[in-house]
């Protein structure tokens, strides 16, 4: 599953991010802290690479295909189209279990040391709020002395107390090199690797490729009640796996909160809402996306809870948070127990 829930989890824990705590240096401005119609686009066949130049299949696909056609035809679509061959070739593997292995290869190699980066980002903003909450109260202390030694309006004082609390927590961040911009590296790194590997599969399933005769390998390259990978899952069963894989991680993050806010809550139902979305979508798409998506939905499920281990947080020397527990997996059964049993 695409990281949403963990951005939306980050989102919602830095919005109240505040600032540091060190000696004010009084100014009337500022305060200084020291330091289609039809067939689904994704079903239909472009032209064989065979009739036309790399440039001219590009233009054509761009003319005909929208700009869906386009991406599919991209550099960085090709090259993944060239790691799954070369994985293949080189492993022997069946398809299937090419298409899971090199999965867990990416995400294990590129993804899961970003989640461990995001964390400690995560903890280092969260380890600022003492410090911040004691700065805040001595900030809209001097706000007050200066606004009345000024003649400041209410409205004035809300002003330069925002703006200084804003310049403030943002020099708190250079300070401790954790800006919360960077916990979202994982998402503008996994999201494209995504949509590239999902296209590439579609157009090696499809047969737009520069080699067709993967089409016919992967044409008998699956397994169990998906033998052909370059037809859809008839059964629904990868699908629904997929779908409530999407959903379980989505709940996970939710139990997480004991007082979920408004935001938040809006946040988890439109997540839920895109993971049912998948469903009918991954029952349309050829049987290898499917297997590719619901591999890396079980492999993200499996570092969100690794993620969550107390000693694999201290090998990483990710900084506590509130969530964190000696316990973590027996409270989140508990939490599940009491929001869904009782």
């Amino acid at each position: 599953m695409l990281p949403l829930g963990a951005v939306a989890r980050v989102c919602v824990r830095l919005s109240s991010s505040g600032i540091s705590c060190a000696p004010l240096s009084l100014d009337t401005t500022a305060w200084h802290l020291p330091q289609s119609r039809g067939r689904p686009a994704f079903l239909q066949t472009p032209p064989p690479v065979s009739s036309v130049s790399l440039a001219s299949r590009r233009s054509v696909s761009t003319e005909t295909g929208g700009w869906y056609e386009s991406l599919a035809d991209t550099t960085a679509v090709h090259l993944m189209e060239r790691l799954l061959m070369s994985a293949q070739n080189a492993t022997g593997l069946p398809w299937w279990a090419n298409i899971i292995a090199t999965t867990i290869a990416l995400r294990t190699v590129v993804t899961l040391p970003l989640g461990v980066y995001q964390s400690i980002i995560i903890g280092k903003v969260e380890a600022l709020q003492p410090e911040i909450a004691d700065l805040a109260k001595r900030l809209r202390y001097e706000v007050s002395m200066k606004a009345q030694h000024k003649g400041w309006t209410e409205k004035t004082c809300r002003y330069q107390f925002k703006r200084n609390l804003k310049r403030i927590v943002s020099e708190l961040y250079v300070r401790d090199n954790c800006h919360p911009l960077k916990a979202s590296v994982l998402v503008w790194v996994q999201l494209p690797m995504w949509v590239c590997i999902s296209l590439a599969l579609r157009n090696l399933s499809l047969g737009a490729t520069y080699s067709p005769s993967v089409c016919e390998e992967l044409s008998v390259g699956g397994a169990l009640w998906f033998p052909d990978l370059t037809l859809p899952d008839s059964t629904w069963v990868l699908p629904i796996s997929l779908g409530l894989t999407n959903l379980l991680i989505t709940e996970i993050f939710s139990l997480q909160r004991l007082e979920a806010s408004k935001f938040q809550k809006y946040v988890t139902n439109f997540i839920r809402g895109i993971s049912i979305v998948m469903i009918p979508i991954a029952a349309t798409v050829p049987s290898s996306m499917a297997v590719y998506w619901l591999s890396s939905s079980l492999i993200g499920l499996g570092h969100n809870l690794l993620l969550r281990s107390p000693r694999f947080r201290r090998l990483c020397r990710i900084p506590p948070s509130r969530g964190n527990s000696d316990t973590p997996y027996r409270d989140l059964l508990s939490a599940a127990v009491s929001k869904y049993l009782k």
